[in-house]
């Protein structure tokens, strides 16, 4: 008996590229929330495509497929910004972010991560308000911004960022673009996210809403208020945080090959400025030092 006789070529076709697509959304879902919305919406549209196999059951039928239609548009209004995210990356061709496949994987040097602490630390003495995205590996290009800004391609200095976020140069209001070793350009303007819009001013929103399109970007925030430290991952941002953990926090994401001792403590976190952290009333709602990283310990 042929077995390859009794499959239907269309039916295995069609239960492959199903899986595939399944296994794809759930290798790029890491909060468990969502994992469990995605998997209750799959359950609904493979019981909706189990009933329709099955012409005698018409009201069934019609029921499961209104709960999947409007499961759907609730789920389209919950994740409008990943929706979103995801047209922006197909519309741009950039299948290798999308699939969570980099072309090649990103590492810092001790100098680019001694460099931005030492530049935030100064900044955020003199409360000098500063936003700095570290692209590493999202391949970030002008398209992503809303405006990409005056093109540098200079090596990364503190010297160099001091100086873009003086007061008195045209582009300290925009933010910088670092990728690698090299700041790509300054006066960047961000795409504003729209979480958390009556507690953060422009700066915490432009780096909430670019962490929330790119997974492998950072942004490193200062106050110009309050000089303030924070630091932007995944849309999430935790803030109020010394310069010494702000070392630890970029170690930790901008490569695990940088180690504790090759960096230097860079000894930029005054008792002023930790005082202005002690001190500082923050909005109610706010997190204190809400971490991203589960096994360090928050500053508070």
């Amino acid at each position: 008996m042929n077995l390859w006789g009794l499959i239907d070529p269309r039916l295995l076709l069609d239960v492959l590229l199903a899986s595939g697509l399944g296994i794809l959304l759930f290798s790029r879902v890491n909060e468990p929330r969502t994992l469990w919305l995605l998997r209750g919406y799959l359950f609904l549209v493979s019981l909706a495509w189990f009933v329709q196999r099955f012409n005698k059951l018409p009201l069934t039928s019609k029921l499961v497929d209104a709960l999947v239609l409007a499961c759907s548009l609730s789920l389209a209004i919950l994740w409008q910004g990943e929706l979103r995210r995801l047209m922006e990356l197909l519309g741009t061709g950039r299948l290798a972010v999308l699939l969570g496949n980099p072309q090649k994987e990103f590492r810092a040097s001790a100098s680019t991560v001694a460099q931005l602490t030492e530049a935030a630390g100064r900044l955020s003495q003199s409360r000098r308000g500063a936003l700095i995205v570290v692209d590493m590996g999202s391949d970030l290009r002008p398209e992503d911004f809303l405006y990409p800004g005056i093109p540098i391609d200079a090596q990364l200095s503190s010297e160099l960022l001091l100086n873009l976020f003086a007061a008195d140069t045209p582009l300290h209001d925009g933010a910088v673009l670092v990728k690698g070793s090299r700041i790509i350009s300054a006066g960047v303007i961000l795409p504003l996210s729209r979480q958390g819009i009556s507690r953060y001013g422009t700066r915490h929103l432009a780096a909430l809403g670019i962490t929330e399109r790119f997974d492998r970007c950072i942004c490193v925030v200062v106050s110009e208020e309050t000089g303030t430290l924070s630091l932007a991952n995944q849309g999430r941002l935790e803030r109020p945080i010394t310069s010494s953990r702000l070392l630890d926090l970029l170690k930790d994401l901008l490569g695990s090959s940088i180690g504790s001792s090759s960096v230097k403590p860079v000894a930029i976190s005054s008792k002023a400025s930790q005082k202005s952290l002690e001190d500082q009333s923050l909005p109610s709602g706010v997190s204190v030092g809400s971490s991203f990283l589960p096994n360090k310990e928050t500053t508070k």
